[in-house]
């Protein structure tokens, strides 16, 4: 029996991405519902997924109103909806893949791990990067033993000049208040997998960083609020609109059009936030930023982030006792160094984009459809993913108040007894 799902959020990841599951192994995963506000995503997700008119809804809340119809909700709305649906999913007595993050707020990420683990639900966030080829390998060596045990990893996060434009200047991640900041927007999935890899709890941690060229004061002069109202830099930026759009960032403008073509594109950039001059966007997240941690066992990690790189890419150097891991995502290459014997081995991964995507969801559907009493512990599968929430969330209050450190347990159980008061509501048995 297929797992039977609702998808709250149709847009690039609920349905290009996630939903697509349910078309490639139907005996694995049925969406059953979908609710999504934006009319023609909707229209067109219903007809693909063959969903009856009943199921299909412009409000998240409307499909989960009355009696439970599926196993699960897939929850890929915006970052600040997470929290309500989540609870919600799980009072009615859902599983829940929820796309990250958990929540912008601390609190709420606490309040939906301990809402889990009464209602015995789980609760899986889309950190896709464990499941892919290059990671997982990576993660087998390690466990493996083969670079003895882990004394420091250095990772970077090239976001890509363009990438940073479209999304975190111009885009929906643009400012903090209204998505989450960059380090837990962008970059949670780098702190988990630092997280993952050392399979030790993090202590403390320092960070800076700050917005440091798309500000108004660095707008070139005479430049007007739209790129394409006759700015006299468009053919010297690199940031111009259209230029991006029309070229290599065409598959990025169906987050604001379904027709891509040229001639549509030109016709409706005007009138989208994308197409405004990136230094006169009401932004406010950084566009680079350190962060440096220390683990309960003495290994460190340092993490950089950085908007000004050529490409969108990820580099990793991981220092053992015995063996050193040097990698680079874009590559898929990483290449395991072994001390004792003097030798080298270079390792190739195939990723074309969606492998990573498909193992998490086959283990989604695996844990759901799973009989109660063969399941793991329910609840470590959302633990390691609020542990690097709380390390993101620590690392913008260090930001914040320059470079302070910052104790992630003194932190966390703070924010456990903010929460501590009992949850209300009672969880339907499945």
């Amino acid at each position: 029996m297929s797992v039977k799902a609702i998808l709250l959020g149709a847009g690039v990841r609920g349905a290009d991405v996630y939903a697509q599951h349910a078309l490639q192994f139907p005996e694995e995963l049925e969406i059953v519902a979908v609710a999504e506000p934006d009319e023609e995503r909707r229209a067109v997700f219903a007809r693909e997924h063959h969903i009856q008119a009943e199921y299909v809804f412009s409000d998240w809340k409307e499909a989960l109103q009355g009696a439970r119809y599926a196993d699960a909700v897939m929850i890929c709305t915006q970052d600040r909806m997470h929290y309500e649906a989540t609870m919600m999913a799980l009072e009615q007595g859902y599983h829940v893949l929820l796309e990250k993050p958990i929540s912008p707020s601390p609190e709420e990420c606490v309040e939906i791990e301990a809402a889990a683990r009464r209602c015995n639900r789980i609760v899986l966030v889309c950190y896709v990067l464990r499941y892919t080829p290059f990671w997982s390998s990576i993660k087998q060596v390690i466990d493996a033993g083969s670079i003895g045990r882990i004394v420091n990893i250095q990772l970077c996060e090239n976001i890509g000049f363009a990438h940073m434009a479209h999304s975190y200047v111009r885009g929906h991640w643009s400012k903090t208040s209204e998505s989450s900041p960059m380090i837990l927007a962008k970059s949670c999935h780098d702190l988990d997998i630092i997280l993952w890899l050392m399979q030790q709890d993090c202590r403390r941690l320092t960070s800076f960083g700050s917005l440091f060229h798309f500000r108004r004061e660095n707008k070139p002069a005479d430049a007007p609020l739209y790129c394409t109202d006759g700015c006299p830099h468009v053919n010297e930026c690199c940031y111009a609109d259209l230029r991006y759009y029309l070229g290599e960032g065409r598959r990025r403008a169906l987050h604001f059009t379904k027709d891509p073509t040229d001639e549509h594109i030109r016709d409706v950039i005007r009138e989208t936030p994308y197409g405004r001059c990136v230094f006169q966007c009401d932004n406010d997240v950084v566009d680079h930023q350190v962060v440096n941690m220390e683990f309960r066992n003495g290994a460190t990690a340092s993490f950089t982030l950085s908007a000004f790189t050529h490409d969108s890419s990820r580099m990793v150097q991981i220092s053992g006792t015995s063996g050193e891991i040097r990698g680079n995502l874009e590559k898929q290459t990483f290449i395991v160094y072994d001390f004792v014997h003097d030798t080298s081995q270079e390792m190739h991964v195939h990723d074309e984009g969606r492998e990573g995507c498909t193992v998490m969801m086959h283990e989604f559907c695996r844990l759901v459809s799973s009989q109660p009493h063969n399941r793991s512990d329910l609840s470590a599968v959302l633990r390691g993913s609020v542990q690097s929430h709380m390390m993101a969330f620590a690392a913008e209050r260090s930001r914040l108040h320059d470079g302070m450190p910052m104790d992630i347990q003194q932190l966390t159980r703070y924010y456990q007894q903010v929460v501590s008061k009992p949850l209300v509501g009672t969880c339907s048995e499945r």
